[in-house]
């Protein structure tokens, strides 16, 4: 069946909440299986290393960028359309919000994504956090704290109606983004060969940056055949989970690919512990790791919408595309998680969740 002929028969929204769901289900289980996070990186790093969850990380990002460049090289996807590069960034939103959802990861444990596939898997303290960081985002796109956000984001804008495009910008040759993917893949891998990371989380390391991939590609094949506008977009979980929760909420909400997403990465996520037989219920240690986990969940909530994406949206989505604000949000992403696992000393959190 084409693409053509599925969109007449289910419709252009269901097949959009299709390719979400498809998205959503890759990214799940290679997240699952590879336990990518990017606290757990920033962490490890934070503390002066670079062991596995460093080069977990490090091949995620690589594998998304050398899969997205190589198929707009090839003509396969053009993503200069997409709803993050089609309309103007913010460098203070970036900023700010980046910082912020840097330090809340941490208190949290876990990023957005991170906190979602735990949440498939048993873990409750994820739920709660997932349940805020929701409430909280949707708060931030509609709600009560949405004109805060307006009057941060409207500090710093990029110039020109659209947000930055790095390669452009720097007057880079084609390619070289390509190439950039290609060396951060390498660094990847050596990391990997020095910590003994065996080949099949390496493997899914490169399915979760595979699944960014295949969400740009598939959302780009739906609006060359779509009747009405069809965002380009992949994987991010601020916006995401805001309409999520919305959809289930509000009887008027329509599909869309967000909505596919979240149900997917649950649905791989649990499929992944269910076979390896890692499902198990946890909870909160005491009431100190749960104060934490909400503050950090609610700040991760209004820090990545504000930022235009969290750690997948723009750590590596937004990066794969060169996206100007989503580099500068990632970078300080890094900066708020490392500052804040510098306050708390620490101590009494590991890397790893």
């Amino acid at each position: 069946m084409d693409l053509v002929t599925l969109v007449d028969q289910i419709g252009e929204a269901p097949t959009a909440a299709l390719f979400g769901l498809i998205t959503g289900i890759t990214f799940g289980v290679a997240a699952q299986r590879s336990r990518f996070c990017l606290r757990a990186a920033t962490v490890e790093f934070a503390r002066g290393m670079m062991q596995d969850k460093v080069a977990v990380w490090l091949l995620t990002f690589s594998t998304a960028v050398v899969w997205v460049q190589a198929a707009q090289m090839f003509g396969l996807i053009d993503t200069t359309e997409a709803r993050m590069m089609a309309v103007p960034g913010s460098w203070s939103g970036a900023i700010i919000g980046g910082l912020m959802f840097g330090a809340g990861m941490v208190l949290a444990r876990g990023c957005s994504g991170r906190l979602l596939v735990l949440a498939a898997t048993g873990n409750l303290r994820s739920v709660v956090s997932g349940l805020i960081f929701a409430v909280v985002a949707q708060m931030s796109l509609t709600g009560w704290l949405a004109p805060i956000r307006d009057q941060l984001a409207a500090m710093w804008i990029t110039s020109g109606g659209r947000n930055m495009d790095l390669l452009a910008t720097l007057h880079l040759p084609e390619g070289s983004g390509l190439v950039f993917g290609l060396a951060t893949a390498l660094l990847a891998l050596e990391l990997s060969r020095r910590n003994q990371i065996g080949w099949q989380r390496l493997v899914f390391a490169s399915g979760v940056g595979f699944a960014v991939a295949m969400g740009w590609a598939l959302t780009y094949a739906l609006s060359l055949v779509a009747f009405e506008p069809v965002q380009i977009e992949s994987a991010t979980f601020t916006g995401p989970s805001a309409n999520t929760l919305m959809f289930f909420l509000d009887r008027s909400s329509i599909l869309e690919f967000d909505v596919g997403l979240v149900p997917g990465v649950v649905i791989g996520s649990f499929l992944a512990a269910f076979v390896t037989g890692e499902l198990k219920f946890q909870g909160f240690e005491g009431p100190t790791p749960m104060r934490n986990a909400m503050i950090g969940a609610a700040l991760m909530g209004f820090g990545g919408m504000l930022a235009g994406g969290c750690a997948i949206g723009a750590g590596v989505t937004g990066g794969s595309i060169f996206a100007g604000t989503a580099w500068l949000a990632l970078f300080c992403m890094w900066i708020g998680g490392m500052s804040m696992d510098l306050v708390m000393g620490g101590r009494g959190q590991p890397a790893a969740i």
